[in-house]
């Protein structure tokens, strides 16, 4: 099955989000610069981006203004961590059970009626939502970086957790 194949891979890349997220400073409102979204608006949306996709998996199309939405507090790591794995195991159930035939229906993503992405549901799920994941989490390892919070490796150590090398 297709989705046998992405569930290692999202489970390598929610090994890493959450060492990420575990060290999050609580610095709601730093940014590295003025036209960076501030920390405690990204952690939160890393923390969350499990639920798009779920959306992703088990619905045709969302029209993000026809979805109630609350954004997560930004409280600590812990909350972060939390609300991060009871999302990633939504998703790792609703991986599991997309049939094959799912993968290449289509699904579109919009705001009001006007398009943001038309595609097949593997698009959607590879770009609008894991890739998505781990861009914003390299953003976030901008910011550690930049609060001198150590870095966990993600593909190969980091200079700040060398696994032994």
């Amino acid at each position: 099955m297709i989705s046998d194949l992405f569930l290692s891979e999202f489970d390598e890349e929610t090994k890493k989000t959450r060492a990420t997220l575990e060290r999050v400073p609580i610095k709601a409102d730093f940014k590295p610069h003025a036209k960076s979204m501030p920390l405690g608006k990204l952690a939160p949306h890393v923390a969350q981006l499990p639920e798009f996709g779920v959306t992703v998996l088990t619905t045709p199309e969302l029209d993000f203004s026809n979805r109630s939405f609350t954004p997560l507090a930004f409280e600590s790591a812990e909350q972060l961590v939390k609300a991060f794995e009871d999302g990633a195991a939504k998703v790792r159930y609703a991986l599991r059970n997309t049939p094959d035939e799912a993968w290449k229906q289509s699904w579109k993503l919009s705001f009001q009626g006007k398009p943001i992405f038309s595609g097949s549901r593997f698009l959607a799920y590879r770009q609008m939502f894991l890739n998505h994941l781990v861009h914003h989490r390299a953003q976030l390892g901008v910011y550690l970086r930049l609060n001198d919070k150590p870095l966990p490796a993600t593909y190969g150590p980091s200079a700040d957790d060398t696994m032994g090398f």
